[in-house]
């Protein structure tokens, strides 16, 4: 399986470098088509989307959703999107602040009861949840991977795993990417609006959108044309292992399954402040800390390292790889969901990168 980021990079090289193709007299639409017509299931598992301003120009699929089937990927195959869950429960956030029933700078504990660590409650704010910059725990760690997956069913069956854990650092001291923070969120939403926060997510984003196919899945249920996950590290001789012991339900940071036309509309009706009005998708999409590669805005990615702006989130586990980017200027959106993690061979890496005739410039 080709080396995930490699695709990210290849294909950010050739959407972020539109004057030079233009000098060389090269199509942009041309060069996508080429690079997608050298994937193959052997090299990539998953499906790619392209959308040129407001129409999707190339969605390919490769691979198989099951292995042992032999059940292909198609379009309609729903894929867990592990963090790009986070930008969902950023919106919906957002939205009440949009509303006045939140303020961003005020700590949780006015929005937040029966919650068993006070000085979370007191010094932390919706502002340092949405940037990492609250000093809480991560929630996927050992204890989760050694628990049973099933008694995930609501967004306060994950306290236990770091509700009543110190917090890392003061808050708003330092970036720290972690999932405690996006359950708070999920929670706030709860109590503020009285709502499950799986019904206001499918009630306020993905119903209006249309988003038909995102849904967080029952993981004991009977889910329809979902792509299981294939791991090359659960295993010390890296032969391919199925994840299915290490997916819960979704948990407000990660777990939630969609498809790429879903994400598509999600992007587009971003951009086009039908989610959140002109005003606050600004705030959401403006640079407030500088994450480990990129800085970030409100449970969203803003990549300045490129020659252009990229807006988006990545989101990573076992078994799963998929990323949105949505290129600011050239008005492309690209986005990938692999059912793989296998980081390929070097000489897989060597054969992208020779597509690429000019180095790129990192500022």
């Amino acid at each position: 399986m080709l080396h995930f980021r490699i695709i990210f990079f290849t294909l950010s090289l050739i959407l972020i470098l539109p004057n030079s193709y233009s000098q060389n007299n090269h199509n942009l639409d041309s060069e996508i088509v080429s690079f997608l017509d050298t994937l193959k299931p052997e090299i990539f598992s998953g499906i790619i989307l392209v959308g040129k301003n407001d129409s999707i120009i190339q969605e390919r699929t490769y691979g198989y959703s099951n292995i042992e089937n032999k059940t292909k990927i198609d379009k309609n195959t729903k894929f867990h999107i592990a963090s790009i869950t986070k930008s969902f429960t950023a919106v919906g956030i957002l939205k009440l602040y949009e509303q006045g029933k939140v303020d961003l700078n005020k700590p949780i504990g006015n929005y937040i009861e029966n919650y068993p660590n006070q000085r979370v409650l007191d010094s932390v704010t919706i502002n340092q949840l949405l940037t990492h910059t609250a000093g809480t725990k991560a929630i996927y760690g050992e204890e989760y991977q050694k628990s049973n997956k099933n008694r995930y069913r609501e967004l306060e069956d994950y306290l236990p795993l770091f509700a009543n854990d110190s917090l890392n650092f003061p808050p708003g001291s330092k970036y720290e990417y972690n999932g405690g923070g996006f359950v708070l969120l999920g929670l706030i939403i709860q109590n503020v609006t009285g709502e499950n926060y799986y019904d206001y997510l499918k009630k306020n984003i993905f119903d209006p959108l249309g988003m038909d196919q995102t849904k967080a899945l029952e993981i004991d249920g009977v889910n329809y044309n979902t792509a299981d996950g294939y791991s090359i590290y659960l295993r010390e001789d890296k032969s391919i292992a199925k994840n299915d012991y290490l997916i819960s339900k979704a948990s407000g940071a990660s777990g939630y399954y969609s498809t790429a036309e879903d994400l598509f509309k999600f992007s587009k009706a971003l951009k086009e402040f039908k989610l959140l009005n002109k005003e606050t998708t600004e705030l959401m999409l403006e640079p407030k800390v500088k994450g480990y590669n990129t800085h970030l805005g409100y449970g969203i990615d803003i990549d300045q390292r490129y020659e252009e702006t990229i807006i988006g989130h990545s989101g990573g586990w076992y078994g799963i790889r998929c990323e949105w980017m949505d290129f600011k200027d050239s008005n492309y959106t690209v986005i990938i969901l692999s059912n793989f993690d296998n980081d390929g061979q070097q000489d897989v890496s060597d054969f992208f990168k020779s597509k690429i005739s000019r180095k790129l410039e990192v500022k």
